[in-house]
């Protein structure tokens, strides 16, 4: 019990840092993290992060499959498939897998995101080699059976009537702004999956969405913490090395046209009893000037009880009691790779009308627009974002680390961009956020979408 709570108390000082054992660069005042990457033969991208701050490793899996490249008839088939690979693989049976971690007194999770699946486990130090080998045993060979594929299109389609169906606000706005602001069919159905494509699906569509998209060439596996590199070269060469690659189809055309009108929307919901508004805007291409711009406008905008809205919204008029916003609700601004959108969204009272909350959001863009950011409200919001990035690489024990290595892997064959992050926020200008104010926050470019109550309130 002592050695657990030191483990504990050692985990709780690295949250609280944020920075982990980064190296400080003298010269920038940036923190570097450390970066191994290189490839299997047969394509499995690795990186390796060491961190001896406390004795626990993360392990993170990472395929090149999400929510937006799943078959036309087959919506929320990634979803489901996140499910399925719990359900037990070549030498670990059902739940065997789950098991193993927690025994081991770890903690695992997997999720779907628009442009990945991943799974991640957190463990002692001296488990390493274990998940190593579990990691490689369900990429090898997941247990496809009819018996696990049942069951599991029961849990996902409770699951959507747990957290969407029956949920006031369920779904608004991460679910349905999509559907609503995107033309393209990839960007713009159901990620969670119509219950009648669920049902559909066969033993067949599930063997065959293994053996294209869970293959080591379509796959990043990241290793953050306290453990030795040629220790972690030695395993993942044993257990991944064998494992074929597969022949990966050409990804689909995920682009979105540019926006050049206003669109609005409005959705009931039976169960809510206040109605709630938001608004999105499409973002700009990633890795430009104008993304980075973005992301710093979020901070001036949304972000903080500083922000302008949140002023406007809440302290000044107290039509809401938050705003809440960012870029990419299923993650971060960068662990995404195809068209996104940067949004708010808030519940408000019910006397209070969706076109007077929008005369007060109009006029705060306004403002910006006639009077442009100020090089000291752009320094004050890289502060606020190098602090959102810091806590980030820090959070949950390393795995906001592993996720941006296997993000970039993936997305840009190259996770040093981990620590390009800061610099490129500083390269904005004035000009630069000015110009992608004039560019992007038009009403044109937004979708609008309001959420009509229809339960009766208390």
């Amino acid at each position: 019990m002592q050695r657990l709570r030191n483990i504990f108390l050692s985990l709780l000082i690295l949250v609280l840092l944020g920075c982990s054992s980064t190296t400080e660069d003298q010269g920038t005042g940036s923190f570097q993290v450390p970066v191994d990457y290189y490839k299997l033969d047969n394509g499995l991208k690795v990186i390796l992060s060491q961190d001896k701050t406390s004795p626990t490793v993360v392990i993170a899996v990472y395929y090149n499959i999400g929510f937006r490249i799943e078959p036309r008839d087959r919506t929320g088939f990634a979803h489901l498939f996140e499910h399925m690979m719990f359900q037990g693989s070549n030498n670990l049976g059902k739940m065997e897998f789950i098991q193993l971690v927690q025994q081991n007194g770890g903690v695992l999770n997997g999720s779907t995101r628009f442009d990945f699946t991943n799974y991640f486990e957190i463990v002692p130090s001296h488990k390493l080699e274990t998940m190593l080998w579990a990691e490689a045993d369900r990429m090898n060979g997941l247990a496809i059976t009819q018996d696990n594929l049942t069951n599991q299109q029961g849990v996902v389609k409770n699951e959507v009537k747990v957290n969407v169906l029956n949920q006031p606000y369920g779904g608004f706005p991460w679910l349905d702004m999509p559907q609503y602001a995107n033309e393209n069919w990839f960007n713009a159905h159901n990620f969670y999956g119509d219950l009648e494509d669920l049902d559909a699906a066969t033993l067949e569509d599930v063997q065959s969405f293994f053996d294209t998209y869970y293959s080591p060439n379509n796959a990043a596996i990241s290793v953050v913490g306290d453990f030795e590199p040629e220790d972690a070269k030695k395993w993942i060469q044993q257990y991944f090395a064998d494992i074929p690659s597969a022949d990966i189809p050409e990804l689909p055309d995920i682009s979105e046209a540019p926006q050049a009108e206003e669109k609005r929307f409005e959705k009931e919901d039976r169960l809510a009893n206040k109605p709630a508004l938001a608004v999105a805007y499409q973002m700009p291409e990633r890795n430009s000037r104008a993304y980075y711009a973005m992301g710093l406008l979020d901070q001036i905008l949304v972000q903080g009880d500083n922000s302008l809205l949140y002023k406007e919204l809440v302290k000044e008029n107290g039509y809401t009691a938050n705003v809440g916003g960012g870029i990419n609700y299923l993650g971060n601004m960068f662990n995404y790779k195809g068209p996104m959108l940067w949004m708010f969204n808030f519940i408000h009272d019910n006397d209070v009308a969706a076109d007077t909350l929008l005369q007060s959001i109009d006029g705060v863009i306004a403002d910006l627009q006639t009077s442009g950011v100020t090089q000291e409200m752009l320094d004050k919001a890289i502060v606020k974002i190098r602090s959102s990035l810091y806590d980030n690489l820090g959070g949950f024990f390393g795995f906001g680390r592993a996720d941006l290595l296997c993000s970039f892997a993936l997305f840009d064959d190259n996770p040093g961009r981990i620590n390009e992050i800061e610099s490129e926020f500083k390269k904005v200008t004035v000009e630069d956020v000015n110009k992608t104010i004039e560019d992007y926050l038009r009403s044109t470019n937004r979708t609008v979408l309001t959420l009509k109550p229809l339960a009766v309130a208390n």
